[in-house]
This record gives C-alpha cells, structure tokens and sequence, in this order.
C-alpha cells in the first residue's frame, strides 16, 4: 500500500528536496504541498494524506496549531504527524507531541532517516528521532517544561494514572525509557503481544494517541523523573 505524505512547510526549496526524495521510494507518494498550517489542515482533509511532514515554524497558523486541528478531527484519526525543526531542544517539541504528534525529526537528518520516520508514523508507530530521544524530554521537563499549557497541574496530572494497573503502570515506565516492545517483554518475561496489548490499554485509558504522548505523560505526572545528568 502505497503511503500518501503531504509536506508543509513554507520554504519552496526544501519542500522540493522532500518531494524528490519522497516521490522516489517506491512505497510512498507525495499527496500535496502546504506553504502553511491553514493549507496543511485543508489539505490532510482534501488528500487522505497519511503522513504530514509538518514544520513547526510556519507563518500565520503554525505547524503546532495544525496539529491541534488535525488531531481533533475524528475524520484526520489515521493522520499521523511528523514535525520537523531546525532546533531538537525547543518548547515547541513536548507541546507538539501533546498536541498529537507521533514524533519529531531535526530537519538535518539523512534522507534514510526522514524516510524511515514516514515508514514508522504510517505503521502507528510513535518516532523519537536518534537526536529528540526521551532523554530530550526528561531534560526538557527537567528546566520547567511542565508550564501549565495544558491547565493541569501536577496532582491532576498524577490522578489520570489512577486508572492504570499495576503492569500498565510498569509498562509505561518502560516506555518512557525508550524500550521497545520486544525489549519490555524481554525485561518482563511475557510475549511481545501482551506488551502491545498493556500499551494499547494504556493510551486508551490516559487519551494518548500514540507512545510518544505515553512518554511525555509519564514525565509530566511524575511516574518518571528526569535523571541530573
């Protein structure tokens, strides 16, 4: 199946360079072009995009304010978004994936990764670049990334793991730490399966759409502290 992108950004040159690479994969196809994150909305909608290439810094509506608008729309659910910018440790980074972002890659990535992170956000995989790991995250939060952008505060936060159980929870601080599946089944001696079936069962219960939301919810209720480095 044939994986539709969409590609907003507003500079012309690089959304060029991003078509090329992308139109010459034999498994994905350039559905549109977005110059902003109004046109970007527009289109995920007009397109069936699968994948959105969005930049985070665009004129008028931004990237992080489309996001917002493609994530609640349960007509754009399939949509997975990959934002891209030019500087990894950045406010922006923890409130896209808030917003719904499956991840986010550095515009400087080789052309095998920005292929690789299409290829993961369309199989509903979350994407953590190599250089935007948890460990930027933690950090992050660690220097008050928490700012109350959400309205919660910690307690309230803290209260929406309530629901969790105890494996879930357990599942979730693995996660945070940037397991994979295979890996956490490994660490806790059970199937790769049931680790899928604890996460979907923790995304359904805290409202996340994908482990990269799971990440930052760990690290905003305190179930994960950031390590001093």
């Amino acid at each position: 199946m044939t994986i539709r992108v969409l590609l907003a950004d507003d500079q012309t040159l690089l959304r060029s360079a991003f078509r090329v690479l992308v139109d010459s994969e034999p498994d994905m196809e350039v559905v549109g072009e977005a110059a902003d994150g109004a046109q970007a909305v527009a289109l995920a909608r007009s397109e069936r995009a699968d994948v959105v290439l969005m930049d985070i810094r665009m004129p008028g509506t931004d990237g992080l304010a489309a996001t917002r608008l493609i994530s609640a729309d349960p007509d754009l659910s399939h949509v997975r978004i990959v934002m891209l910018t030019t500087f990894e440790v950045d406010e922006y980074v923890v409130q896209s994936l808030r917003a719904g972002a499956s991840g986010f890659l550095g515009k400087g990535a080789e052309p095998d990764e920005l292929l690789n992170a299409i290829r993961i956000a369309a199989a509903g995989e979350a994407l953590l670049s190599p250089a935007a790991t948890k460990g930027l995250i933690a950090t992050f939060l660690a220097q008050g990334g928490t700012a109350e952008a959400d309205g919660r505060d910690a307690g309230e936060r803290s209260q929406r793991l309530s629901a969790l159980t105890v494996r879930e929870r357990e599942v979730l601080v693995l996660v945070a730490g940037g397991h994979s599946n295979d890996q956490i089944a490994e660490r806790l001696r059970v199937s790769p399966l049931t680790v899928k079936t604890h996460v979907n069962r923790a995304m359904a219960k805290l409202g996340a759409r994908d482990r990269a939301q799971l990440v930052v919810t760990a690290y905003e209720s305190g179930l994960v502290r950031p390590r001093a480095e």
